[in-house]
């Protein structure tokens, strides 16, 4: 097999991405060429892995093992980055309309003050139970969006940045719909609502406090005052108030609604996501429509707004999850679960834990998705519905990505977003991340080791 190659490619390819700044080299170009060469080289060795792995599918499809992998393997693989891509493309073009058009204005003011220290802490929290109710990655956008609005300064943006991430991840780690792993568990029936916010809800406000309260020593003084250009940018948009709360209230009220549409029609996440960008896309075009000069909102119709959407980000979020999915279709993933709980002789802590490391490299989702597979729920135990092991996997895995900024959805989008290096947030913020990330770990053994509650 060329299991062994597979991986050396990937891991060559991972080891490009952190070293983008040396090389000179976009990521997202990297991850392109490092996902169609894991293809090509799976394509080779399809014969002894779909024997493996699809052999009764590929026997009742009839068809040769190339098209097989093509139109089967691949393409299942492709329509679930896709559902991915679509959720990210439409979350980010929502916020961008709301923002173009004034609409986070109130939360600007309700954040406004001049003491750094205290913005900081202002917005983590705010950052952690709106990642709750939304979920980690539109959090990360809409808190970002806002965050530009209040700090001028980029070095000290790139710092209330990382927080954010931190903050979103922890927040999405405790609801069943702040994060697509805690989705996952909750849809499979490993988690219910009130156990995964009862048990975890502790443990990811602490990994969101302790990282904050280091990083405050980072920020000392006052804001500086914006611009000219800048205050003009904030306060110059030609929609009336009320056609500005408008936009706010359809667009966050439909990122609130994107759950309750998921629940009720059994639709993907994505398609609840383009119901709210085609009605405020339609809202938009109506009140251009009854504008006198029109000129002066032409950047603010969606056609302008589509072009600031970073497709680098996009591209880039492509090919990390093609490239990952190579590594679960060889096994890689799964036997090195089974791996990892026999050298930790099934201790949960070490097991989760040791996910929620790998977690900041390799994406969650599959990692999540091959410990659903090793493991059945039980009637009794540790592995029964809101076990111990199934409330560590999701605050591992939600938290654990906040190590590397590459680690998850929302570190994605703020490094694209706020041009993050790579090398810069693991210098700084890694250790940090992740001392807030054993805390958490350490209360939550408190609350059901110790304590048995």
């Amino acid at each position: 097999m060329l299991t062994p190659i597979i991986v050396a490619v990937f891991v060559l390819g991972y080891l490009c991405i952190t070293l983008e700044d040396g090389l000179k080299v976009n990521k997202a170009a990297i991850a392109l060429l490092m996902a169609v060469a894991c293809w090509v080289l799976y394509t080779f060795g399809a014969a002894d892995y779909i024997t493996q792995f699809h052999l009764a599918d590929f026997k009742a499809s009839g068809e040769s093992i190339s098209a097989f992998v093509s139109s089967h393997i691949l393409r299942e693989h492709l329509g679930e980055v896709a559902e991915t891509l679509f959720f990210l493309i439409g979350a980010m073009t929502v916020v961008e309309i709301i923002d173009t058009n004034g609409g986070f204005n109130f939360v600007r003011d309700a954040l406004d003050t001049r003491s750094k220290r205290s913005l900081m802490w202002k917005m983590a929290f705010m950052t952690f139970f709106l990642s709750a109710v939304l979920d980690n990655l539109t959090t990360t956008i809409v808190m970002i969006m806002v965050l530009r609005k209040l700090v001028h300064d980029h070095n000290d943006r790139i710092i209330y940045a990382s927080l954010i991430v931190i903050a979103a991840n922890s927040g999405g780690a405790f609801s069943p719909i702040g994060d697509v792993t805690t989705i996952m568990l909750w849809i499979k029936g490993c988690l219910t609502t009130q156990g995964v916010i009862k048990e975890i809800f502790i443990p990811s406000l602490v990994s969101m406090v302790v990282p904050a309260a280091i990083l405050q020593f980072s920020l000392k003084g006052e804001l500086s005052s914006p611009s000219g250009e800048t205050a003009e940018a904030t306060t110059g948009h030609q929609f009336t108030k009320i056609e500005r709360n408008s936009i706010f209230c359809l667009g966050v009220g439909g990122l609130l609604f994107v759950p309750i549409f998921h629940s009720l029609t059994h639709l993907p996440p994505f398609m609840g996501i383009l119901l709210v960008l085609g009605s405020l896309w339609a809202l938009t075009e109506v009140f251009y429509r009854r504008r006198k000069h029109r000129d002066s909102t032409m950047k603010q119709r969606v056609t302008s707004i589509l072009r600031k959407i970073d497709m680098t980000t996009i591209l880039f979020f492509l090919g990390i999850l093609l490239a990952v999915a190579t590594l679960q279709e060889t096994g890689v993933l799964t036997a090195f679960g089974k791996w990892l709980n026999e050298v930790s002789h099934a201790n949960h802590f070490l097991v989760t834990g040791f996910i929620g490391v790998a977690s900041a490299v390799v994406d969650n989702v599959p990692l999540v998705a091959g410990c659903m597979g090793m493991y059945d729920i039980a009637s009794v135990g540790d592995f029964a519905r809101d076990g111990i092991f199934w409330q560590l996997l999701a605050y591992c895995a939600g938290v654990g990505g906040s190590m590397l900024i590459i680690g998850s959805a929302a570190g994605v989008v703020a490094m694209g977003l706020e041009k993050i290096p790579f090398g810069w947030y693991m210098k700084r913020i890694t250790w940090i991340a992740a001392s807030g990330y054993l805390a958490g770990i350490l209360v939550y053994y408190v609350e059901r080791v110790i304590l048995q509650m």
